[in-house]
Formats: structure tokens, C-alpha cells, sequence
């Protein structure tokens, strides 16, 4: 078995268990993930962060959110089990927590920075992200690495930035705001979401 680490923090955020496709000659990887978003909170982690400059000195704040579906828990994309001809969910636990396969294997967290003007949601700021990232990451890589990802790491920002309202952002379990960010979202007509990853920031290890 594959598992692929974040290179920056060691967290393991994907294994060969999730085919992948590469996209954006291949800086972004792309993994669909099972189910839908429900957004069924989980407990709220509040924990202190490395912070950005302009921050306060209030701790910022991870959340982990349930997405959706584990074991035989049915989903409710939205139609009528009376009128579908009975309910479904018969028999299921109240009690079992729904979630997104990859987000429950690999324990990745969903990151909210409170931080006033720092929000990786507008443009701004995610562009400040990536470039630090970049930064980041770029000395870790093999020369043959870093010159491919110098070429295309512009493309791969720009496909990010054109489904930036659609995104989610992910950590991993150790919920470092300089980690290797996983990003999901939902494709036009899809019930399931789909991940993406930086490719160049993982590291293959065979377990």
C-alpha cells in the first residue's frame, strides 16, 4: 500500500486506495470522493495556529465538519421517501456520524481562518497563500521537480482561483496553516464532491 504524505508536515492526506487522475500537467491532482455534503457539524477544535501578520493574538479556529456518507447510512440528496414508495432510512442508527470517506480516513481538517482580511476565500488572500506555499515548498523538491513545477504551478492557481467560491479547504490532522492544502468542491451536477491536491506536495511512502 501507497500512502502520500504532505511533504511540508508529514501528514498523511491520500493513499493508492483513492485513484487519482492528474490534471493541470499534473500539479493538481484530482480524487473523487464518496458521497455528498451534508455538513453535519462534528466538534469544533479551537486550537493556536502560527499566525499571519495582521492577526490578533486570538487562537484561530479548525473545524471539522461531517460530510456524509460511512458504512450503510443512506443519503438524503432530497427526495421524498413517501413519495419514492417508503423511507429508506429505515433502520439506520441515529447515532452514526456521516462523513466523506476521504475526510475520515485521513482525518483531514476543515480549515476556517477567523482572522479579519484573511480569508483564503477572496483572491487576495489565496494568492498570498499560494505564493507562500510555493515558496514553502520549492526548496523540498528534486531539480527535475522544481523546474516542472515552477513551469505549471501558474495554471494550476488560476484553475483553483476560477472555482474559488466553490471551495472547501483542508488540513491535515495536524492542522498546521503552513501544510499542503487540500481543496474540494462540487462539479456541476455531481452528488459527490471532488478533491484536489498539489501533486509535488506529497511524498510516496510504501507501507
Amino acid at each position: 500500500m501507497l500512502v502520500y504524505q504532505d511533504l511540508l508536515t508529514g501528514d498523511e492526506l491520500l493513499s493508492d486506495s483513492f485513484p487519482y487522475k492528474e490534471i493541470e500537467n499534473g500539479v493538481l491532482w484530482e480524487v473523487e470522493g464518496k458521497g455528498r455534503f451534508d455538513f453535519e457539524r462534528l466538534p469544533l477544535y479551537s486550537v493556536t495556529l502560527n499566525r499571519p501578520r495582521g492577526c490578533s493574538d486570538r487562537p484561530r479556529v479548525v473545524r471539522r465538519w461531517g460530510w456524509v456518507v460511512q458504512g450503510a447510512i443512506s443519503v438524503d440528496i432530497g427526495a421524498n421517501p413517501s413519495a419514492e414508495g417508503g423511507d429508506e432510512d429505515e433502520g439506520v442508527d441515529d447515532q452514526a456520524v456521516k462523513v466523506v470517506d476521504i475526510v475520515d480516513t485521513f482525518r483531514l481538517q476543515n480549515f476556517v481562518n477567523i482572522c479579519r482580511n484573511n480569508l483564503l476565500s477572496t483572491k487576495s488572500n489565496f494568492v498570498a497563500y499560494a505564493k507562500k506555499y510555493i515558496k514553502a515548498l520549492t526548496p523540498k523538491l528534486e531539480q527535475e521537480k522544481q523546474e516542472l513545477f515552477k513551469k505549471h504551478i501558474e495554471g494550476a492557481i488560476k484553475f483553483l482561483l476560477s472555482k474559488l467560491s466553490d471551495l472547501q479547504f483542508f488540513v491535515g490532522e495536524s492542522m498546521h496553516d503552513d501544510a499542503t492544502m487540500v481543496f474540494a468542491y462540487y462539479k456541476e451536477g455531481a452528488t459527490d464532491p471532488t478533491f484536489l491536491y498539489f501533486g509535488h506536495g506529497l511524498k510516496e511512502v510504501k507501507c
